[in-house]
């Protein structure tokens, strides 16, 4: 980095905006946007180690960079998409992968135009904005966007009553124009072109003029859509969402130079099972990527009725790694498995029947230690052997070598306050070192058990309604279904009288199910 460069780096304002990375000849090479223009600009010149070869590449090309500050995320995530095809930049066309490009489509050649999202634009005349790289972000914008200029996302049906939208405000109110409707929907356009000030504007005039004309009514509307464009200022659009330079992220640092991987875990999955004796077993697997959960990710797994978690976890592992799996959800940089060394010794055995060579590490429940198998985990263990050659507790950490496997204690001299606690009670002898670490494998254990539990019972309340009603000879799913949406639940039903639930479903199917409650009472 040039020292001109760097002085101007200091003047980074703190707000939202879009930046310009120029190469020596004055080409612009990258466009990007910000949350904080001051933190992300300045991540491209910190350390290189974790970044891919094509990032290194650009900030090697990097001879000067200019911004432009906006007042919210929202407009910098429009602004952002607008430059870039204006400039056409380099290394947004490598750095970016065609298929995650989101574009906004508009009919407003119909009578009811709607609002949608596609990646494949067609020649159908329809306005299309975009190309989004980020198809999260631009979503949430529209969402904060509706409040303020209602729109369709389905073309209404003439006849029917309005819907949950239009009495909430996401739709446009009813008896409205078509040629109002569009007028809305052009200054949504506006917005997204880049033509807030304009459209505050319009608004302002408006306002003033209804307020003169004394229609309190509409100058109370105009107002609350300046007061909303006004909070948009205040709604983060991608600010988690973002590239974060994970060489900065202790936690992920730390527990790459612990196990001895290649590089930092950028996408950390983490399998927890859950059931009851055997029955309504399921598997979470729940991704963290550069250190935060990613939901979208999240996927839960129904698995054979059998109380064995050794047996689920390999049926779990196996599955999650055949070509079609791999192919869709790509390869994770470590695996985190809930359990003992008998669950990674399933998962062990899962992956070699697969030929998958991934880091994979279990953390145990009594003490919160991770267990390592020696080769199979697929991890550098210098450190650990280092550990246990002092036989001391360096930086609150303990490490118990057993046979093929290392217990590793980040938390040494601290306690679980109970079973899946995120607290940890007690103080160490010497300054935790890995305390980063231990939150995050925490964090990561925390929630793949809360979201295998929670499908969890979602089975289990599911089947235990279907398997009183399915005993009812003559009674359909169709019929089942009817049943409880009328009464609610299964006392609902048995606490009904046989008219009753013949007006539902009829006097013969009803005889049935009032015969049945009969003789189980």
């Amino acid at each position: 980095m040039n020292t001109e460069l760097q002085e101007k780096l200091k003047t980074l304002p703190r707000s939202p905006g879009v930046y310009f990375h120029k190469s020596k000849s004055g080409e612009i090479i990258y466009v990007g946007k910000a949350a904080v223009l001051k933190n992300r600009v300045r991540q491209y010149f910190q350390s290189k180690k974790d970044m891919d070869v094509k990032t290194r590449a650009l900030v090697d090309e990097i001879h000067d960079t200019d911004w432009v500050e906006v007042e919210s995320e929202l407009d910098a995530l429009f602004l952002e998409s607008e430059m870039v095809k204006r400039y056409m930049p380099r290394y947004n066309i490598l750095l970016r992968d065609d298929k995650s490009q989101t574009f906004v489509r508009i009919d407003m050649k119909s009578e009811w135009p709607t609002v949608s999202f596609t990646r494949n634009p067609l020649d159908d005349g329809a306005d299309y904005f975009g190309p989004y790289y980020n198809g999260f972000a631009v979503k949430k914008a529209l969402r904060y966007l509706r409040k303020i200029f209602p729109y369709y996302t389905k073309p209404p049906k003439e006849g029917v009553r309005p819907d949950l939208d239009a009495h909430i405000g996401l739709s446009p109110r009813p008896g409205i124009e078509s040629t109002e409707y569009k007028a809305d929907l052009r200054q949504l356009m506006l917005y997204i072109k880049g033509g807030r000030k304009k459209i505050i504007q319009e608004i302002e005039k408006k306002m003033k003029q209804a307020a003169k004309d004394q229609n309190f009514e509409m100058a109370v509307l105009y107002r609350n859509q300046l007061r909303d464009m006004q909070a948009l200022q205040q709604k983060i659009m991608f600010g988690d969402k973002e590239f974060m330079d994970i060489s900065k992220d202790k936690a992920l640092v730390d527990l790459r130079d612990l196990l001895g991987l290649a590089k930092a875990p950028a996408r950390i999955e983490g399998y927890d099972i859950s059931h009851m004796s055997g029955k309504n077993v399921v598997a979470s697997m729940v991704v963290f990527t550069n250190g935060a959960s990613d939901r979208a990710e999240y996927r839960k797994f129904k698995v054979s009725e059998r109380n064995d978690d050794y047996a689920n976890i390999y049926e779990v592992i196996h599955r999650r790694f055949s070509e079609k799996n791999i192919k869709s959800w790509g390869m994770p940089d470590l695996l985190l498995i809930d359990g003992g060394k008998g669950q990674l010794e399933s998962a062990i055995v899962a992956l070699a029947e697969r030929k998958v060579k991934v880091p994979v590490v279990s953390v145990a429940k009594r003490d919160e230690a991770l267990i390592i198998h020696e080769s199979d985990s697929h991890v550098g263990i210098w450190m650990l052997r280092q550990y246990l050659r002092d036989k001391k507790v360096d930086a609150g950490v303990a490490v118990i070598k057993s046979g093929a496997f290392y217990e590793v204690n980040l938390h040494a001299g601290q306690h679980n306050a109970s079973g899946h606690s995120k607290n940890l009670r007690g103080i160490t002898a010497a300054p935790a070192r890995y305390v980063h670490v231990t939150k995050l494998i925490q964090r990561v254990r925390d929630e793949s058990h809360r979201f295998a539990v929670s499908y969890h019972t979602v089975l289990k309340r599911t089947g235990q309604i279907k398997s009183q009603l399915e005993d009812v000879t003559g009674i359909g799913p169709a019929t089942r279904r009817k049943l409880i949406k009328t009464f609610g639940s299964m006392r609902g039903i048995e606490q009904s009288s046989e008219a009753e639930i013949a007006k539902s479903i009829g006097s013969a199917k009803a005889k049935l199910v009032w015969q049945y409650f009969k003789q189980q009472g």
